[in-house]
């Protein structure tokens, strides 16, 4: 029987009871490696000129990551990239993922327009809306979003465009 409160790593996934797939994870070590050259001041500034050529934050990480050799921002600057574009007034007004699953559910919405008798794609417009509402959802408690935002399905694409 499983402790309470302790982390399994083999969690299954929210809509099926699949396990997780394996990938690489952070090194637990959080200090600036030693062979790094950069300053804290060029790191940031890395972030935002990737930023501002309209780059979203994660690819910012691996840019940053692949391009030119830091492997974490956080470790180098103390900072988040998402706290980096907050500050300089860069960040997005609807957060990254939210965005990709809104724009999920357009596409299965216009699959079902086109194949109405779908019932899989059916089910996961469901569940992609559920996980969206439950994002909302955390977000309105965090004051990502406003409180009074709302996903609606119909606007959804003028939204993300």
């Amino acid at each position: 029987m499983p402790v309470p409160g302790l982390f399994f790593p083999c969690m299954a996934r929210m809509h099926s009871r699949k396990r997780g797939k394996s990938r690489s994870k952070k090194p637990l070590n959080r200090a600036k490696p030693s062979w790094l050259s950069y300053r804290p001041e060029e790191v940031e500034q890395l972030v935002l000129k990737l930023a501002k050529e309209d780059h979203p934050h994660s690819r910012i990480g691996m840019l940053l990551r692949d391009q030119y050799g830091i492997p974490d921002v956080q470790a180098v600057t103390g900072k988040r990239i998402t706290k980096i574009l907050k500050e300089h007034q860069l960040l997005a007004e609807i957060p990254e993922d939210l965005t990709s699953l809104i724009r999920k559910s357009i596409r299965l919405k216009q699959h079902l327009e086109e194949n109405r008798k779908d019932m899989p794609v059916r089910r996961g417009l469901l569940l992609t809306e559920s996980k969206i509402h439950r994002l909302v959802k955390y977000y309105k408690n965090t004051e990502r979003l406003p409180a009074d935002w709302k996903f609606d399905q119909s606007k959804a694409k003028l939204v993300i465009g």
